[in-house]
């Protein structure tokens, strides 16, 4: 039978993978990118990889530019099919060739209790909430393994990123930006639901926000715009 780790790069799932090593535990790394995560990230699963030599598995999946291409819709709030397509759905197929898997999940134990996100076609084991540990714990693990994880780990023209992503977005990585624009104008519709504050929603309209120097709230031009390990994202993109 195979142990997994639903591994997405994030504080969570590699704290349980790196506590996992440490115990002597065998298991293989779940890793089902969407090819639109930042560099760092894949450079990230890589180190850890090797931290714990342990199998690097990737279930065979198109990426973000493809079901764009395919549904000639974007991703946003009230269209989700990004995490199934890209994510839920390919891990299904590996877990079904694989029968008899046990999925550990990187599910703390100040978070509240989740089924199942791949249906009964795991046994799923909680390591963290196992241990008890907590966000704090989490952190101060890492830290004691000289660890440090990525601020990103989700998409880089995810729907669900905050403000401050986006201007992070513009500012530091146009070829990306530009990219969305172009998608935004190829399908007709906008990554940013128009109703979620009183900001643009379309990446034309927010650009032009941004260059006439607003700055969303939060954002410190002399300070790193993130502090919270992992980001935001969807809970799969932050396993």
């Amino acid at each position: 039978m195979t142990t997994a780790v639903a591994f997405s790069g994030g504080k969570d799932s590699t704290a349980m993978a790196l506590l996992m090593a440490d115990a002597g535990e065998d298991f293989v790394l779940l890793f089902t990118p969407a090819g639109n995560e930042p560099p760092e990230l894949f450079a990230h699963i890589r180190k850890v990889a090797a931290l714990v030599s342990k199998p690097l598995v990737q279930p065979e999946n198109k990426p973000l530019d493809f079901w764009i291409n395919y549904h000639e819709a974007l991703p946003n709030s009230r269209m989700r099919w990004c995490t199934r397509s890209i994510k839920i759905e390919p891990c299904i197929v590996w877990l079904k060739q694989h029968p008899g898997t046990t999925l550990c999940v990187g599910l703390r134990a100040d978070e509240e209790a989740r089924t199942g996100l791949y249906g009964d076609y795991a046994t799923y084991r909680y390591p963290l909430r196992e241990k008890g540990w907590n966000e704090a714990d989490v952190l101060a693990y890492l830290d004691q393994q000289g660890v440090q994880v990525p601020t990103r780990t989700n998409c880089l023209l995810c729907y669900d990123q905050r403000l401050g992503e986006w201007w992070e977005l513009w500012k530091e990585r146009p070829e990306e930006w530009a990219k969305g624009e172009a998608y935004e104008a190829m399908t007709g519709h906008s990554f940013r639901s128009p109703d979620r504050d009183t900001w643009p929603a379309k990446m034309t309209d927010l650009r032009a926000k941004f260059e006439a120097g607003y700055l969303p709230r939060g954002v410190d031009l002399n300070q790193p715009l993130f502090d919270d390990v992992g980001g935001t994202a969807c809970r799969v993109c932050r396993f």
